[in-house]
């Protein structure tokens, strides 16, 4: 296995591990924007497994009725769910094209309200391209972003297939001729009362969404933070071993 460090700019086949039901909602498209207390070091593909802790069922519950919800204020209702939330798998990849702060991601304008809504933690890694494997493979996950194996890679590689997305997302880059051009620091920030996600009016069920899927994501906070803990688990565990490793990130307060 390659290196794990995330300063480490020599990715081959960069790979993630998250929780469900997180990992899979990002391979099969519904979440677009994975948020992370540490700016996204790679651009291109990146695989995603799932680390090895079973999803309680209201966790499943929140995070599927957060995303009904953002998705609404869109008009998209028909949102096709995972069957089941798979541990201890690859599941497929994403391509990462930039990362933003959370302040310039709910200023962009140019960009669906719903994926402003996203936006909820320190640095916003943006996912497009979604695919998912026919069959998951049972693998072991580590800490930050390290590099798949190369004979797991061979065989994920050719087992891909494309994901219909309920609204695909394309983040404009600031330069087309520069994949890093996307970065925190990029994009020119409004004033706060200029956005229009602050500044969207929360209907009573959306309010009761995003606090259901804050709830759900206390389960892996380490430490009672007087942050707002994210929708994602920050430090993602080996899927061989307990899941001990727990991180607070931040969910911002809306």
């Amino acid at each position: 296995m390659g290196s794990r460090n995330r300063n480490d700019i020599h990715y081959r086949n960069p790979c993630l591990t998250m929780h469900q039901p997180w990992a899979s909602l990002l391979v099969y498209g519904i979440k677009r924007i994975e948020g992370r207390s540490w700016p996204a070091p790679i651009r291109g593909r990146l695989w995603i497994h799932a680390a090895s802790k079973v999803p309680e069922p209201d966790t499943i519950k929140a995070m599927e009725d957060f995303y009904r919800e953002i998705y609404a204020v869109n008009g998209i209702t028909d949102i096709k769910f995972p069957e089941h939330y798979p541990v201890s798998r690859l599941l497929g990849c994403v391509e990462v094209v930039g990362c933003v702060t959370r302040e310039e991601l709910i200023s962009w304008k140019e960009v669906p309200e719903a994926v402003r809504l996203e936006g909820q933690t320190d640095f916003c890694w943006l996912c497009e391209q979604p695919q998912k494997l026919i069959v998951p493979f049972e693998m072991r996950g580590y800490q930050g972003v390290y590099n798949l194996e190369r004979k797991m890679f061979d065989a994920a590689i050719r087992g891909l297939s494309p994901v219909e997305a309920p609204m695909p997302v394309k983040f404009a880059l600031p330069d087309p001729r520069d994949l890093y051009s996307l970065k925190p620091g990029s994009l020119v920030r409004l004033p706060s009362k200029a956005s229009g996600a602050s500044e969207l009016k929360k209907s009573a069920s959306l309010t009761a969404a995003i606090a259901g899927a804050r709830a759900a994501a206390t389960q892996f906070s380490k430490s009672n933070n007087s942050q707002l803990p994210a929708t994602e688990n920050d430090k993602p565990v080996s899927s061989g071993t307990k899941d001990k490793a727990k991180e607070v990130v931040h969910f911002a307060r809306s």
